[in-house]
């Protein structure tokens, strides 16, 4: 068990927190959530003793391990990947070491023989003799092959990294467990892996996630953090969203009836005050008036965008050809005779765990790349406005952010192109901010503000929720359902995928595609597909012998 005792945290003058009372139990996952700047992160720093409160203190019950997910991806860049994950458990780690090292010495003395059988011992109990397999296995659950298991932590990209990091954080069965943002960076096969672990793992997990599926299937409690206050929900991301609208709802509801019930006695007063026959009524009303008090209803720190996608012209039968597409980067096979044909009913999502991919995929539909071989054609009804992955370009200048909306919007006038701004939550001051140095999620609105002005029939959208608030993420999400036009779009968001798309595209590792036209969730149970992976998988194992 793991509890915060009248926490505070202060930044200069600023309460981050204030008097916090919270207990974490075992056998229960915690959501954490809250806006931007609420303050989830550091409160796990603070539950991890990374960071000191103003006041308070966190109580961790005793002989209980904690274990955090690493944020530092090269802090292990010299150490094998088997090895960073054992580390998850320090002491068992250093025991392996210190083993090794006895063991190693030529000069092997009584001394060192009884130092090496007290380790042993300690060796056992902690099931060392099991330690690589069980490494081995979180690994390979997470994607990470075992080729890989051997090699330093450098050579991997930086998904494999991630997923090292996320191993070593599980490792050894922690009695705590803090998670931040531990999707981040997962395809969609290893969230669903993570997903059952948490469902099963039988301690204590404390995880900020911006992924509303994710919290929906694995949160057995959900700890809002709003004004520096965090209140404790029983269950999981929807009950609270429910919840705490329907308490607002109960709130305002009675505060109605308060404030008719005290017009009604003000009215009486008023009329009978300098009535002698009606005074002591008056007077009997003027107390109760006096004892009724309203309810402080305190608005949410939340806010949410105003997203909404309208094109200008309506899209034809005829939106995208694609006939034999291929593309080879570096030697390796990205794209391999893809034929498909796009109708003005579609929204597609592009699923699986070959990233790149999705993104050649989307650069040669948008004219940033071309193909080696086949071809393609838009309709030509169609206007595209395309989200990339990789936004550095687009911020590349020293435009302040309205000038830069204003270069991609037909209609120059300022009050126009900042009303798109003002959807996006860029208000006032905002509007001069310079477009080089907003943050990564600022960037991401920035872009959707661009793809509303554009005014297109059909969108594409590489990984537009990475950067987004759990506000941010629902507005697209509500904005992708309302949209009239055709979607392509690739996103490690299950909810955003599930409710959106009415096709799925899935680009396997050798280059294929399989195109079905079905919902996510009935896509990932179907055992044909299963079937089709499983041999497409066959076949690229024996083209490498």
């Amino acid at each position: 068990m793991i509890s915060a005792n009248n926490v505070t945290l202060r930044i200069g003058k600023k309460a981050l927190f204030e008097d916090v009372n919270i207990k974490f139990t075992e056998g229960n996952c915690y959501g954490l959530i809250g806006a931007n700047g609420a303050g989830k992160s550091t409160f796990l720093k603070i539950l991890s003793g990374k960071l000191e409160t103003s006041s308070g203190e966190v109580v961790i019950t005793p002989g209980q391990r904690l274990s955090v997910l690493e944020q530092d991806h090269f802090k292990y860049d010299e150490f094998p990947v088997l090895d960073t994950v054992i580390m998850g458990n320090q002491r068992l780690y250093d025991i392996m070491k210190e083993k090794e090292a006895i063991y190693a010495k030529e000069d092997f003395t009584d001394e060192d023989g009884i130092r090496a059988s007290e380790l042993e011992g300690e060796f056992a109990e902690m099931n060392g003799w099991e330690a690589e397999s069980d490494a081995a296995t979180l690994l390979n659950g997470l994607g990470i092959d075992t080729a890989l298991h051997y090699n330093l932590m450098k050579d991997l990209t930086g998904s494999e990294k991630v997923k090292v990091l996320l191993a070593r954080a599980l490792f050894g069965n922690p009695d705590i467990l803090l998670l931040d943002e531990p999707t981040n960076h997962l395809d969609l096969a290893a969230i669903e892996w993570l997903e059952e672990f948490l469902i099963d793992f039988p301690n204590t997990v404390i995880v900020v996630s911006h992924d509303r599926y994710f919290l929906n299937k694995v949160c057995t409690y959900t700890a809002d953090i709003d004004y520096g206050k965090i209140q404790l929900y029983a269950g999981n991301y929807d009950f609270w969203y429910e919840s705490s609208q329907l308490m607002i709802k109960q709130m305002k509801e009675a505060n109605k009836k308060k404030e008719e019930k005290i017009k009604e006695l003000q009215d009486f007063i008023s009329r009978f005050s300098a009535n002698a026959s009606k005074s002591k009524q008056a007077t009997s009303r003027k107390r109760a008036l006096e004892k009724i008090e309203l309810d402080t209803i305190k608005p949410s720190s939340r806010k949410y965008p105003y997203i909404d996608f309208r094109p200008n012209r309506e899209i034809g039968n005829e939106v995208l050809y694609v006939e034999n597409l291929s593309k080879t980067i570096d030697g390796v096979k990205i794209l391999d005779n893809l034929t498909f044909t796009l109708g003005r009913e579609d929204k597609v999502a592009l699923v699986g765990g070959n990233e790149l991919a999705k993104t050649v995929l989307f650069q040669i539909l948008t004219g940033e790349m071309e193909p080696d071989s086949g071809f393609y054609k838009w309709g030509v009804t169609t206007s595209q406005a395309y989200f990339p992955k990789d936004n550095t370009k687009e911020f590349d200048n020293d435009l302040v952010i309205a000038d830069w909306l204003t270069q991609y919007s037909e209609i120059k006038d300022a009050t126009y192109v900042r009303g798109f701004l003002g959807r996006m939550l860029f208000a006032g001051e905002d509007g001069v901010k310079k477009v080089r140095v907003l943050s990564g999620g600022e960037k991401v609105r920035c872009l959707l503000s661009k793809m509303m002005i554009s005014g297109s029939n059909v969108l594409l959208f590489d990984e537009p929720t990475n950067h987004l608030d759990m506000e941010s993420i629902t507005a697209l999400n509500n904005g992708m359902i309302k949209f009239p036009g055709v979607i392509i779009f690739a996103s490690r968001d299950h909810q955003i995928v599930q409710t959106t798309a009415n096709r799925i595209m899935e680009i396997l590792p050798n280059g294929v595609m399989i195109d079905k036209i079905t919902t996510y969730d009935e896509y990932l149970a179907s055992d044909e597909m299963a079937r089709k992976r499983q041999v497409y998988s066959m076949d690229d194992k024996l083209e490498d012998n």
